[in-house]
């Protein structure tokens, strides 16, 4: 039975470790990459031992058994990850991200979904595509979500629903409709498969639906609120850590892109020419350009994060600008690790089609991963407006 106090569990894996746990899972990573491909989603026995490693709890509160780790640990995780494979790194960001919400949970709730079992997966759609029927202690959900990305490993789910009673949406005291999220068990889901994408195949982001599932009031979260919890990680804000996330699936992905061309430069000889690749003065400009500009991408968005978290670890709190900043270099990031891989794979050439190159899965990959609309060109019309200190909606900031 769920119990309603929290569990605080040891985990093998802590601070920095954790990014050496992650390039520990290199090897195996790359050798079935196909495998993950084709099976559309990340199979159970990496999720399970990437569980065990406490890659899902990075951002669980150490009350609760998680590790509480810092924002440069958690983008550290994912960029190892994607530097192997881009679709084991999205689940991984996406799991680990929606453990924020444990801080956004009535905190005997939060302690049934991630107390219990050190090793729970949750995953999780902020967007309120559902609705939420409220009644004295629970909420009957349904709807249908898309990018349910990872749902297929996780014990507990999160959709975001609009609030209704009496047939009429809730309000808040801006007058817009209230939304929560909304942690249901998967057992009480319909997982659709209807996930063939050209990238991130192996995410398993196929659509979930609910069809009135009842569930208590405590299993909402409303993360555009404060947390209940003050330390420094829940300053962060849900979405901004959910930028960096995505941007350091990207930023793994033009590693790995620049990797490959380094090790396959020494023995690729181009068709019509007698040099290899690493000595063709078009490659060695290509590839320092390239560098160059992950490089500084990378840069950006560090110092971006590190203010962010001396500001949160300081004060308590993240001012817009710091915000703004953690959104702006997360999609700087995003774009410019799609131009690497980009310049990368045509660097390839003839090599980079074929379906195990990891070239061409890079760039199909990355080319999904700037769809999401946390990094998303909208994004730039927004910290835009910022910069020139226009009045702007900061909500989803």
């Amino acid at each position: 039975m769920p119990s309603d106090t929290a569990q605080i569990v040891d985990h093998p894996t802590g601070g920095d470790g954790l990014i050496a746990a992650a390039h520990g899972f290199a090897g195996e990573l790359r050798e079935r990459a196909a495998e993950i491909e084709a099976g559309r989603q990340l199979p159970q026995d990496i999720a399970d031992r990437f569980a065990a490693a406490g890659f899902y709890r990075m951002a669980v509160p150490k009350a609760l058994g998680g590790l509480e780790a810092t924002p440069q640990q958690i983008a550290g995780v994912i960029d190892a990850l994607a530097q192997a494979d881009g679709s084991a790194a999205w689940c991984v960001m996406i799991g680990s991200t929606t453990g924020l919400t444990a801080a956004y949970l009535d905190p005997a709730a939060a302690a049934r979904i991630y107390g219990d079992d050190p090793n729970t997966i949750t995953a999780g759609v902020f967007a309120p595509m559902g609705t939420a029927d409220m009644s004295t202690d629970s909420a009957t959900v349904k709807g249908r979500w898309a990018w349910g990305s990872g749902s297929h490993n996780a014990q507990w789910v999160f959709g975001g629903a609009r609030l209704m009673s009496d047939g009429a949406p809730v309000m808040d005291d801006a007058g817009r409709p209230r939304t929560q999220m909304f942690a249901m068990p998967v057992q009480d889901l319909k997982l659709h498969d209807n996930w063939d994408p050209s990238g991130l195949a192996g995410s398993g982001s196929s659509d979930f639906e609910a069809n009135d599932v009842v569930v208590p009031l405590g299993h909402g979260a409303d993360i555009t609120r404060p947390p209940s919890l003050t330390n420094p990680l829940y300053a962060f804000p849900v979405f901004g850590m959910l930028a960096v996330g995505i941007a350091s699936v990207a930023t793994g992905l033009a590693r790995q892109a620049i990797d490959e061309i380094i090790e396959i430069g020494g023995g690729k000889v181009p068709q019509g020419s007698r040099k290899t690749l690493a000595h063709r003065p078009q490659a060695q400009s290509e590839l320092s350009q390239g560098e160059a500009e992950l490089r500084a991408a990378h840069s950006f968005l560090e110092n971006a994060v590190g203010a962010a978290w001396d500001a949160a670890t300081a004060d308590g709190s993240i001012g817009v600008d710091h915000r703004r900043d953690l959104r702006l270099a997360a999609t700087h990031a995003t774009t410019a690790s799609a131009r690497v891989v980009d310049r990368m794979y045509l660097l390839g050439g003839g090599s980079s089609v074929h379906r195990t190159s990891p070239l061409q899965r890079a760039f199909r990959d990355v080319h999904v991963a700037t769809q999401h609309m946390m990094t998303a060109p909208a994004t730039w019309e927004l910290t835009g407006r910022l910069l020139f200190g226009l009045e702007t909606d900061t909500a989803t900031l």
